[in-house]
């Protein structure tokens, strides 16, 4: 047997007694060289997967697992904490093979702004310019990263605001602003909130996003002590509950197939995994007004992934306000981020789209408008141009497709609209 076949066998022992927990794991080569730094929500399950024979994944896994010479690990809470870690390391020690396959610029990372109500924002490195964004108005305070999955980002961000809420959008004022009226915004342009709160609330993200969630916890922990002591029940109350959220973070919607493996230009992307989502609204002059998102796993609805909502902020015959309401509240949600998003509509709903997803959510998604013509046939396609997978670009051109998929929409959307009308009559 070669001394390299004794060492391969060596390091599977050593993996098999990996626990099965949330973390990040190293493959450390020559001197204690760290080659790369993975994250995973069972260390065991995704180490083991590299000693596997021959790797989908791309040649470059099977040359760093070739120069390892061991493999190391450090747990963690949770997957959402291992996210925070792995971010971290990476930047730290700057691993070869964490880059190898991967365009630097396709790195994306968390920027926390330079303003009276700071905000929370996620920048791909090509946008990262500071002197491009100082000059259109944007001064950055501080930059975490990288990260590899934007998707993840969004998460993670998700979470955090529901612990810590933040002002996101751009205009000073809360007037019309949906996160406002569901608790995700504190409300500081409309004075429900003090600077000085505010600013605990970015300072608090910070240390979230530096890795010191346990600390923070211990901080919060003595304030809320203090402020029982004074009898400031209320404030001890809200600080409770934070440090409840934190010390359960829900992984759920951390937790996809993605969030333990690598993707690589070599990996071949299978359709059944492409989410597409398709909403439709329906109202008669406004009234009993409800909309649809359906979706669809490549080329097949996927009902359980269904939603229906009920419009509750925009009164009278206003479609594009209810699309950007059923957007902003689906995206609110932890749920799967979408490959692509179709809306029934023309220029308007596209415009809002680009404007509501892109620039105030940050999301990067492929977003386009479908037209209906009489009897909803010769659907015109508008849509925003954007880096897409050829996947994507192939179920766009596939005219009957899309017509199935808004179809779908439309249908799943007018038997909710008869429903509700129905029940508002009997009312």
């Amino acid at each position: 047997m070669s001394l390299h076949d004794e060492k391969k066998i060596k390091l599977k022992k050593k993996v098999s007694k990996t626990p099965q927990e949330p973390g990040v794991y190293f493959f450390v080569g020559e001197k204690g060289k760290i080659l790369y730094i993975g994250k995973t929500t069972n260390l065991r399950s995704r180490v083991q997967s590299y000693f596997r024979g021959a790797d989908s994944r791309g040649q470059w896994i099977e040359i760093m697992v070739e120069k390892a010479k061991d493999v190391k690990f450090q747990l963690t809470d949770s997957a959402f904490d291992a996210l925070i870690l792995e971010s971290n390391l990476i930047r730290k020690f700057k691993p070869e093979y964490n880059t190898l396959g991967k365009d630097d610029k396709s790195f994306a990372y968390f920027a926390i702004t330079e303003e009276d109500f700071p905000r929370v924002l996620i920048f791909r490195a090509t946008d990262i310019d500071f002197e491009k964004l100082e000059a259109g108005g944007l001064k950055l305070k501080a930059v975490y990263g990288p990260y590899a999955a934007k998707y993840h980002m969004e998460i993670a961000l998700k979470i955090i605001r529901k612990i810590f809420p933040f002002h996101l959008l751009n205009q000073k004022t809360e007037k019309g602003c949906l996160d406002y009226q569901i608790g995700l915004c504190p409300g500081p342009y409309d004075g429900a909130i003090s600077k000085a709160d505010y600013k605990k609330n970015i300072r608090n993200i910070m240390m979230v996003l530096e890795g010191k969630r346990n600390g923070l916890i211990r901080r919060l922990t003595k304030e809320m002590d203090d402020a029982a002591k004074k009898n400031e029940f209320e404030k001890a109350t809200d600080l409770r509950n934070k440090v409840f959220a934190l010390r359960h973070i829900n992984d759920v919607a951390l937790m996809t197939k993605d969030f333990n493996s690598e993707k690589t230009p070599n990996a071949k992307y299978d359709m059944r995994d492409m989410r597409i989502e398709a909403y439709d609204i329906s109202n008669i002059a406004g009234t009993s007004a409800v909309g649809s998102m359906v979706v669809f796993s490549g080329n097949q609805p996927d009902k359980s992934q269904y939603r229906k909502f009920r419009i509750k902020t925009v009164e009278g015959s206003d479609d594009v306000g209810m699309m950007k309401e059923i957007l902003t509240r689906r995206f609110h949600n932890d749920w799967p981020m979408p490959d692509l998003v179709l809306l029934d509509g023309g220029a308007g709903h596209l415009n809002m789209a680009e404007k509501l997803l892109r620039e105030q959510l940050g999301l990067d998604v492929v977003i386009a408008a479908v037209a209906k013509g009489p009897k909803r046939k010769n659907q015109e396609l508008r849509m925003i141009n954007g880096k897409m997978k050829s996947e994507i670009r192939k179920n766009l051109e596939d005219k009957n497709l899309l017509k199935y998929i808004m179809d779908e929409a439309h249908r799943f959307a007018i038997a909710y609209h008869r429903k509700t009308r129905d029940t508002n009559v009997l009312k």
